[in-house]
């Protein structure tokens, strides 16, 4: 069963990091929002998509309950990988207008803690490398996956080329973290009776280094290598 929530418990913001907050204070609705926001509204590349969709592979059944309270391990799954991954559609497809309509002038919007032109630039010269595919690639990388449909629109890539991708991509990725997180507990669970439950903070932090990796080295590779623009 899910933890109690304590209405008691004051509140910190080191909480929205932790996926565990979002299961037990929100739930499936709240895991919606949470993966629309990360594209949706260009300032949730801080939120935890990965480790929440993990996290919620090891919750599917109490939080699938909601919709469908069949018990079926199975197709509680299927409830969730569908409803995630519409809103991870859904988030992409809103940053892609945004970019087709406003993109550009991104390039000259001044910097504040939730937004650096650095990440617009970073996503752009991913995309540039990788093509269509950075669509589905950047869904498993943290703050690039923010800004890739932004930059899909910004370079005008074709609308159907673009929803092919964005289908493609948040399926594979919404799928591959729900039913991993699922099955590696099942099994964890049944050949050691460890409970992964019980140690999420190991969890969320070993999938936060694997995630994040990509991103720090390209920031330390890439330091010398700096656009006019970015000393405005």
């Amino acid at each position: 069963m899910l933890a109690e929530i304590l209405l008691q418990a004051e509140f910190h913001w080191s909480q929205l990091l932790q996926p565990q907050f979002y299961i037990e204070h929100g739930g499936l609705w709240l895991i919606l929002l949470v993966v629309f926001a990360e594209t949706g509204l260009f300032v949730g590349f801080f939120l935890p998509g990965d480790s929440l969709l993990f996290v919620a592979g090891i919750y599917s059944n109490e939080l699938a309950k909601a919709f469908v309270p069949s018990g079926n391990e199975y197709l509680d799954l299927l409830v969730l990988v569908i409803l995630i991954s519409l809103a991870g559609i859904a988030g992409n497809s809103v940053g892609y207008w945004f970019g087709r309509k406003v993109g550009p002038t991104m390039y000259e919007w001044k910097e504040n803690m939730l937004f650096k032109r650095r990440y617009l630039r970073q996503a752009h010269d991913f995309y540039e490398k990788h093509g269509g595919g950075a669509i589905v690639i950047a869904r498993f990388i943290p703050i690039v996956r923010t800004f890739a449909p932004i930059v899909a629109g910004i370079v005008q890539m074709n609308a159907k080329k673009f929803v092919f991708y964005n289908i493609v991509g948040c399926v594979a990725w919404v799928f591959s973290m729900l039913v991993g997180g699922h099955f590696l507990q099942k099994w964890i669970l049944s050949e050691f009776g460890f409970d992964l439950r019980l140690h999420l903070e190991v969890i969320v932090l070993g999938i936060v280094l694997v995630t994040t990796a990509p991103v720090i080295i390209k920031l330390f590779t890439g330091r010398s290598k700096t656009h006019p623009k970015d000393k405005e």
